[in-house]
């Protein structure tokens, strides 16, 4: 496990569109179909990360509010299932029904998806406004594995609440931090540039 921060990606940019395998419905989506009225939650995530698995009851808890306040949220994961069996799509399916996820668990079997997000690391957040430009990106809040602080989804739920007032972002924005994405033999964004 290597610890990775995000990229943080440009505020204001335009949600790179994407059509991926919805993994418990068993059918492709794309995002202008799972996108929200008021807003979009992207969040890239795996199944067996400690980071994720720590947030997990949090992130749960935040989409179902989310989804009252017309906020979409769409999970996707981009881990090698080569290297990572475990986050292959039929464990993926597994997982989000066993989780009883309250939003779409999308498989990124190529990882062009987590390349035009430069997402870096799981969990990575992505919050989008109704015209699908980027509010914020970082951290679900400061809780961390085996830090002790509790977990309440604040830095994450005071952009969302800025997003619904028509405000500014937030001026400061604290990357994210996880597990790197576990990307396929020559995938990596540093061997792409090349």
């Amino acid at each position: 496990m290597a610890l990775t921060e995000s990229y943080m990606l440009p505020l204001g940019t335009k949600a790179p569109n994407f059509e991926l395998p919805n993994t418990v419905l068993g059918i492709s989506q794309n995002l202008n179909q799972l996108k929200g009225k008021k807003g979009t939650l992207i969040i890239f995530i795996c199944n067996h990360c400690p980071y994720v698995i720590h947030l997990l009851k949090g992130i749960i808890k935040s989409a179902k509010v989310l989804i009252k306040q017309e906020i979409n949220t769409i999970a996707i994961s981009s881990n090698s299932f080569i290297s990572h069996p475990q986050d292959g799509p039929e464990e993926m399916k597994t997982f989000a029904l066993n989780k009883n996820f309250p939003f779409p668990y999308l498989y990124d079997a190529s990882q062009e998806v987590a390349h035009s997000y430069q997402a870096a690391c799981t969990p990575d957040f992505y919050l989008f406004n109704d015209a699908l430009k980027l509010f914020y990106r970082g951290r679900y809040d400061n809780s961390r594995p085996g830090n002790n602080l509790p977990i309440s989804g604040q830095d994450l739920h005071e952009a969302v609440d800025l997003l619904l007032k028509n405000s500014p972002p937030p001026e400061k924005q604290y990357p994210s931090m996880g597990c790197n994405i576990k990307w396929h033999e020559g995938n990596r964004p540093e061997e792409k540039k090349v």
